[in-house]
């Protein structure tokens, strides 16, 4: 089995942080009540340099974030995108980014629901548990409009999942019950400047 994929191929290597990152500049992530996150994004109509210097900057942002995915919306930006560079259960990791990503719907013969803990960048410091299907199966483009399709099973088929909501308009805690998302946003709150302040060294650590 390869060690790790590459918008959905199999590699040789990848570098610990993929090349787009070296690339890129951090944005400011938006955080849950903003508007953006809310409201389901606009497809992608051009592919071109525009689109790739946002993808480096989201994999850049995302690394410094420590995530395993971002979302345009979470950048602040109203379009149909997600990068990732994530683990599956099995310890192979998947690399890349997906243009106009459609969930494919899962027979319910295929799929079993795993409760796992699930945090985002735009709810910094909450971990909760959130049931989400093992498998997932992803549909889009990437930056040059061509046809993707990437599969994940696990800890990646949960990023896919949480990554394509968010474009959808939806963040984690609407999966939770009211106490659970009240007791997300109090981890939130409690733990809000300790994860900026691991941001910005990360972000210094980088770029020395």
């Amino acid at each position: 089995m390869p060690s790790v994929f590459v918008q959905g191929k199999p590699v040789a290597s990848c570098p610990p942080l993929a090349p787009e990152a070296r690339r890129g500049s951090v944005r400011r992530i938006t955080e849950v009540g903003e508007d953006v996150l809310h409201k389901p994004c606009r497809d992608v109509t051009e592919f071109g340099p525009d689109l790739a210097a946002l993808i480096d900057d989201m994999f850049l942002t995302m690394y410094v974030a420590e995530g395993a995915g971002l979302a345009a919306n979470q950048v602040g930006v109203d379009l149909r995108l997600f990068v990732y560079d994530c683990p599956d259960d099995n310890g192979v990791r998947h690399v890349g980014h997906i243009v106009n990503p459609v969930l494919e719907p899962l027979d319910s013969a295929r799929r079993r629901l795993i409760e796992e803990g699930e945090g985002c960048l735009s709810v910094p410091g909450a971990v909760m548990e959130v049931p989400r299907p093992d498998r997932a199966v992803v549909r889009g483009f990437d930056k040059e409009g061509r046809p993707l399709v990437v599969e994940g099973t696990g800890y990646f088929a949960r990023c896919l999942e949480h990554e394509t909501d968010h474009l959808n308009g939806h963040v984690y805690l609407e999966r939770l019950s009211r106490r659970d998302r009240k007791d997300a946003l109090r981890q939130m709150t409690d733990r809000r400047e300790e994860v900026f302040a691991r941001r910005a060294a990360k972000q210094k650590a980088l770029s020395s």
